[in-house]
């Protein structure tokens, strides 16, 4: 698939695809996609000063989420996966076609679909405020409205670090956002935006592997408009993930159940990272809970007392749109969720739409990421972590794979012990 991602004033006609995309803007034709449209208001909003190649990754992230929003894996060879030739506009196109091979690798593992890139003149910068303002906060946390960036900026705080907040803006997430921010350190600074991609003949339901890179995009962004990075400091942005489902491991050997993305995978961070250590942005990528499972931490959070009040408003469902913004209790992240609140009090008060997965039917015990847990927990005991992982820490990208297979084999006791608990065979 084609698919061309520019400014409205850029010459599609020059650039023959099967789909052209306005970059933050509307074309007012209904054949046209459209991407960002109010994002560019909401960054000059704030009278920070970007840097330029942050406002070029910030491009590419909204071509990419287009392109995934675009493409039907049912009509690809294989049934899943997709062919993408995308060209996107940019300020500075010599530096990203010099480094597209990295690039293309970074799509690729987070997708599972084949990239070819290319970049044209005519991208977005725009004119900074006269008097820009340059956030003192000390670092990015990237505050989803899931348990894991809850925890992450609560005990970001707890250590005495000054972080802005930044988030995707998604319908049942944005005011969870808001009030997270806001209840943690007597405020955070906030940046929240969305990236409100729309394109004509959507997948049903819409592919959301490649979600993450927006939200990367933004916290690289912000991260080049705080006053240590203008003052010529590196800036971390912390991505706060659990170690079991960042490294996406296959529940079976036939994928059964296998989580929707890569979002925080040791390799797509590794990829990113080389990515912007070569355009020169001194952002370092951080997940400083790769080697911990969710119920650890939960237990070993800094604040029990905010965690208490707020962790059942967080969200982690993967279908939590489909049921009417309500999780379902029975997809992977669902379970990793109750398993860590099992963990943790032994408690849970969030409201599960398949709250009893003891029940004998294809809704409840018999659902397939039900069944693939129990299968993955069965296999990994009878043939040890490492050969039971397989692939999952092949890369040579992926580094403390011990730590990290450790971590795994704890996050999966944590499941075995919900699924006791719950009476589930």
């Amino acid at each position: 698939m084609k698919i061309t991602c520019a400014l409205s004033d850029f010459d599609f006609g020059g650039t023959p695809s099967d789909l052209d995309v306005v970059l933050y803007g509307n074309s007012g034709d209904p054949m046209h996609g459209s991407a960002g449209a109010a994002l560019k208001q909401a960054i000059m909003r704030e009278k920070v000063a970007p840097a330029a190649r942050a406002w070029d990754l910030l491009s590419l992230a909204l071509a990419v989420v287009s392109s995934d929003l675009a493409g039907h894996r049912e009509r690809s060879p294989d049934g899943w996966t997709r062919e993408f030739e995308l060209t996107v506009s940019v300020v500075d196109a010599p530096f990203w076609n010099a480094n597209v091979d990295t690039l293309q690798r970074l799509f690729a593992y987070l997708s599972t679909d084949r990239w070819r890139l290319r970049f044209v003149e005519g991208g977005i910068l725009p004119q900074p405020d006269r008097q820009p303002e340059h956030p003192r906060e000390d670092c990015i946390v990237l505050l989803s409205g899931g348990l894991d960036s809850y925890i992450g900026a609560i005990d970001l705080v707890g250590q005495g670090k000054q972080p802005l907040a930044v988030s995707q803006m998604v319908r049942g997430d944005g005011e969870k956002q808001v009030a997270f921010a806001a209840e943690i350190g007597g405020g955070l600074r906030h940046f929240q935006a969305n990236h409100n991609a729309d394109v004509p003949d959507q997948e049903n339901p819409p592919s959301q592997r490649a979600r993450s890179i927006i939200f990367l995009a933004y916290g690289v962004l912000m991260a080049t408009t705080l006053a240590r990075y203008h003052a010529g400091e590196e800036v971390t942005l912390y991505v706060c993930e659990n170690g079991f489902i960042a490294l996406n491991p296959p529940l079976t050997g036939g994928r059964l159940g296998s989580l929707s993305t890569r979002t925080t995978h040791p390799v797509v961070l590794s990829l990113l990272q080389q990515v912007l250590d070569a355009a020169g942005l001194r952002v370092r990528i951080v997940n400083p809970y790769r080697f911990k499972t969710k119920g650890e931490m939960l237990r070993e959070c800094l604040n029990q007392d905010l965690l208490s009040a707020y962790a059942y408003q967080t969200t982690s469902c993967g279908r939590f749109k489909q049921f009417g913004y309500k999780h379902c209790g029975r997809c992977v992240p669902c379970l990793v969720r109750r398993a860590s609140f099992h963990a943790w009090r032994g408690e849970d008060r969030t409201e599960y739409v398949y709250s009893n997965l003891a029940l004998d039917d294809d809704e409840h015990a018999g659902f397939d990421d039900v069944r693939s847990a129990l299968i993955g927990i069965g296999e990994r005991r009878e043939v040890g972590t490492a050969r039971w992982l397989g692939a999952t820490l092949s890369s040579n990208r992926v580094m403390n794979k011990p730590e990290l297979a450790n971590t795994v084999e704890r996050g999966l006791g944590e499941i075995e012990s919900l699924m006791l608990a719950l009476g589930v065979r």
